[in-house]
């Protein structure tokens, strides 16, 4: 039996479909973004008191998180509702852009508190109530 080849509309439709699939993937994902600093002693607090666990956590498998190093003068990343100006401040992206903030760290009780908050409040499909991903 020999190798049949597809036809070119059938090929060009599924490979219309599995960038469609791909695109809906990655619409939906979300990302926590440390806005940080070096010799900033309350980003180190945030280092020894959550980071070590984030990637473990719920929280952590929605919205993984990232370091960006704060320049002087602040950060006005694309994606942004205002420019980056203190650190540590996190900020929760969807769709490349913003749809939260945490301004400096006051702890892991109000940091995990205000986090949980934001993920709940999240307009995308995987944090709405029902079927999807609930936090604990």
């Amino acid at each position: 039996m020999g190798f049949v080849r597809p036809r070119a509309g059938a090929l060009l439709a599924l490979l219309g479909l599995a960038a469609a699939s791909l695109a809906s993937v990655t619409a939906m994902a979300a990302e926590l973004v440390m806005f940080t600093r070096d010799g900033c002693p309350w980003c180190a607090r945030f280092e020894r008191e959550v980071a070590p666990a984030y990637h473990l956590t719920q929280e952590g498998r929605l919205a993984p998180l990232r370091r960006v190093e704060l320049k002087a003068g602040g950060s006005n990343l694309p994606g942004l509702s205002a420019p980056v100006i203190a650190a540590p401040t996190f900020v929760i992206f969807e769709d490349r852009r913003e749809i939260g903030r945490i301004t400096g760290y006051q702890g892991d009780d109000a940091f995990w508190g205000l986090l949980g908050k934001m993920l709940a409040d999240m307009p995308g499909p995987i944090h709405r109530s029902g079927t999807a991903a609930k936090l604990d």
